[in-house]
């Protein structure tokens, strides 16, 4: 890994698996001895139960959404309310001790969501997502992975400048690649630089074909379609303890990545 550490974004509509590549990614720079931070950015939370976190220890951990007073204090806005001004570098640099729960190398940071419906605009959330991250990046000597929230909305907010690498996580079909080149495209237009699109869920499909399809973008790797990865939720396990298939190209994705960052350095 890169001397300072790594921030890694992942991106991709709802279902398509950027959990699962998000979970394996922080067990495999565990079993390496980083000091792992892994962001669920995602208002829909499930990074945590994914990487294996019981949930009593789930249910211990405050999330930043439920402070509202940390969001007002930190941005000057309330949440939920239009209008009005906020900062746009809030102070950041306790928040990570503070609302994280750990199991082994892995903390958990959950940005979360409101419990009730109709809570009106997430820009001061967003807005102190960002800057979060960024001291994350600058000032950490430790790997981060960053779940993202499903969709693009998130990117229309800025909540993934500055990123080491961006990964923009798809299923063989025309609507997922349609869904990664419009990802992609804004996330250019943020400046994210280094942009790779892994391809999920692959099943009787040829993978060069899907690398014709997507032709002006970085596919960095290909996940297999695997039943046992149907199956580890319900039998209370990981992917990254049932599927040694998956966990093999998690981190020949992550070693890719880590090359090509090298060279552009």
């Amino acid at each position: 890994m890169k001397e300072k550490g790594i921030k890694i974004a992942i991106s991709g509509k709802g279902g398509v698996g950027k959990t699962t590549l998000a979970s394996l990614l922080c067990h495999i720079l565990s079993r390496k001895k980083s000091k792992v931070l892994a962001v669920d950015a995602d208002p829909d939370a499930n990074l945590g139960m994914a990487l294996g976190f019981s949930s009593g220890l789930l249910a211990q951990a405050t999330t930043i959404a439920q402070d509202e007073k940390l969001i007002e204090e930190r941005t000057g806005a309330v949440p939920g309310e239009f209008g009005g001004w906020f900062a746009l570098n809030p102070f950041v640099e306790d928040i990570p001790e503070k609302y994280v729960v750990k199991q082994g190398n892995i903390s958990l940071l959950q940005m979360g969501a409101k419990s009730t419906g109709g809570t009106g605009c997430a820009c001061p959330q967003s807005i102190l997502l960002k800057s979060l991250l960024n001291h994350l990046v600058v000032e950490r000597d430790e790997a981060v992975i960053v779940d993202m929230e499903a969709g693009l909305e998130h990117l229309g907010r800025g909540t993934a400048e500055g990123v080491d690498a961006f990964i923009i996580v798809v299923e063989p079909g025309q609507r997922s690649f349609a869904t990664a080149r419009a990802v992609a495209k804004m996330a250019r237009d943020l400046s994210v630089q280094n942009v790779y699109v892994v391809v999920s869920k692959l099943h009787g499909v040829n993978a060069s074909s899907i690398k014709d399809e997507l032709q002006n973008l970085n596919v960095i790797g290909f996940l297999p379609y695997k039943v046992e990865a149907v199956f580890a939720d319900l039998q209370g396990k990981t992917i990254f303890d049932l599927c040694p298939d998956l966990v093999e190209e998690a981190a020949a994705i992550l070693d890719r990545i880590d090359k090509e960052l090298a060279e552009v350095d």
